[in-house]
């Protein structure tokens, strides 16, 4: 399956998390592909795929010092990603807002019938 969009390439690539770890090592700055793979029980190969995957998504960058080859972050996609995540927030907080009022009128329905029924106790003794 290739994705089609970028927003769909993006959201592929931290599907995976390996792929989320090596974008969380990245927040410290530039590494080399060595350094990325250091805490993966993972061939080196396999880690080359993984930082294809993120280049292919525009979420690193690979940079070229002598015979070095230096990953960056590029976190410009998973602001987009954010934006498209946005809306959804909005959404839910809105239906808790509505959640929270119903269980107020709810609790309040409660309480008042529980002051009725002890004044109507009260009155039959």
């Amino acid at each position: 399956m290739v994705a089609t969009d970028k927003l769909s390439t993006t959201f592929m690539a931290l599907a995976d998390p390996t792929r989320r770890r090596i974008l969380a090592d990245l927040t410290n700055g530039e590494k080399t592909v060595t350094e990325l793979a250091e805490p993966f029980a993972i061939s080196m190969p396999a880690v080359t795929k993984h930082l294809h995957v993120l280049e292919r998504a525009g979420l690193v960058k690979r940079g070229r010092r002598a015979q070095w080859r230096p990953c960056r972050l590029d976190a410009a996609p998973l602001k987009e990603a954010s934006q498209w995540l946005e809306q959804y927030r909005v959404f839910w907080q809105a239906s808790f807002t509505r959640l929270d009022g119903l269980l107020g009128e709810l609790q309040s329905g409660k309480s008042r019938n529980k002051t009725t029924t002890r004044k109507k106790k009260a009155r039959k003794k």
